[in-house]
């Protein structure tokens, strides 16, 4: 069977103020395009299909047309959701989705085989699909309790909560105890032959962060081993880092990626899409396709006079300006790229530790001279500045 795996669409982010809906659009039709051109059997969403918890209308609109377009293609489609969506909302749209033929599941519910997805491909392969949503730390906990499963221990960690959780899900999954427990072990099924998938979203130990992630949610307390999943898997379709990557471990691993960069810290991913090519008997084939429609980001450094001798297309800006900090030095940038979401003084410039005059004693001082040290301890000594912080305190101890 063939199978899209993507992930991480973020729709609704906001990019230093700028929206990038149609860039999302656009990314999200090209998705759309590889599937009919790839024709799987299977597209797999592993989650973050919203950048926020609350999307706005647009933001709705765009996912629910991307996935009934994906499903128009003739595949099965799959979503779960990730930490920035919410669960309950993506729940609250399981009877659109299943009206539509899209299996939706966005939270953990009690009944497992809520989470057991089963199918069979047009020409006649049996799969299944064990569907993990995003956990949060009490949640894992819960959900354990939810399955009949040890009760947790207050020293347990997160890892063990969603080890357990993906063991009472796969636990139907054939051993393969005889293969041997590398990324190219081809587990076997007794009976008929069924390839066995895994869909989460999390951090693996191993996995490198795209740039772009939520911090909190990728810290090593929310990180788990890649030994959770099992050797009977075929494949393991995961979201949440934004770097299309394979993990080692006991079956074939792999995050898609976001399909778009989302923030300057990912500008230097290639953004694709993963087709992998898999059966009962036979390892994981696994292709990138590269997705190209979104805006490139960049980062360019310069003076005023290197900056606007630069060709930089389309591209959204992030510019650390060589000049010496002044007022209105930002809208100089800016009105000569006006593509520049982001300009800060180029650190190089900056004073080591900031530290370049000792600290100032705070008792007795106006904060006029407060502010004035600071500025000199950052290399920021600038007349204008000063005289921007005298007015806005001025308007604000007069109010």
């Amino acid at each position: 069977m063939r199978i899209l795996h993507t992930s991480d669409w973020h729709v609704g982010k906001v990019l230093k103020g700028q929206p990038r809906l149609a860039e999302q659009i656009a990314v999200l039709a090209q998705v759309v395009e590889i599937t009919r051109a790839e024709r799987p059997d299977l597209v797999i969403v592993a989650g973050d299909l919203y950048d926020t918890a609350a999307p706005t209308p647009d933001a709705t609109r765009v996912v629910t047309r991307a996935l009934t377009a994906l499903r128009g293609t003739g595949a099965a489609v799959v979503a779960i959701g990730g930490n920035h969506d919410n669960g309950a909302a993506l729940d609250a749209l399981r009877p659109w989705a299943d009206a539509a033929g899209i299996t939706l599941r966005g939270s953990v519910r009690e009944d497992p085989a809520e989470h057991l997805i089963e199918g069979v491909t047009a020409d006649g392969e049996a799969w299944r699909l064990a569907a993990l949503p995003f956990l949060s730390q009490r949640y894992a906990v819960r959900a354990t309790e939810m399955y009949d499963l040890t009760a947790a221990e207050a020293t347990q960690t997160y890892a063990d909560h969603v080890g357990r959780v993906i063991g009472r899900l796969t636990r139907d999954f054939a051993s393969a105890a005889s293969a041997p427990a590398s990324a190219t072990s081809t587990p076997t099924v007794t009976g008929t032959p069924t390839v066995n998938l895994v869909t989460a979203h999390l951090t693996v130990v191993g996995g490198q962060t795209g740039g772009g992630e939520r911090e909190v949610h990728t810290v090593l307390g929310y990180a788990v081993p890649a030994t959770v999943f099992p050797t009977s898997a075929h494949y393991v379709a995961l979201g949440h880092l934004h770097r299309a990557q394979r993990v080692d471990g006991p079956c074939p691993i792999r995050y898609s990626g976001s399909p778009l960069a989302i923030d300057f810290g990912e500008q230097d991913n290639v953004a694709s899409v993963s087709v992998v090519d898999v059966t009962a008997s036979t390892a994981a084939r696994v292709r990138e396709v590269p997705l190209t429609a979104a805006t490139a980001l960049r980062t360019v450094r310069g003076t005023l006079a290197e900056l606007e001798a630069g060709e930089y297309g389309d591209a959204w800006l992030r510019v650390f300006i060589r000049e010496a900090p002044r007022a209105g030095l930002r809208e100089e940038v800016q009105a000569l790229l006006p593509r520049a979401l982001e300009v800060r003084i180029d650190p190089d410039l900056l004073p080591a530790g900031g530290t370049a005059t000792p600290a100032a004693r705070r008792a007795g001082r106006a904060p006029a001279e407060l502010f004035a040290d600071y500025l000199d301890s950052r290399g920021h000594g600038d007349d204008g500045v000063r005289a921007l912080f005298d007015t806005l305190y001025e308007e604000v101890t007069s109010s």
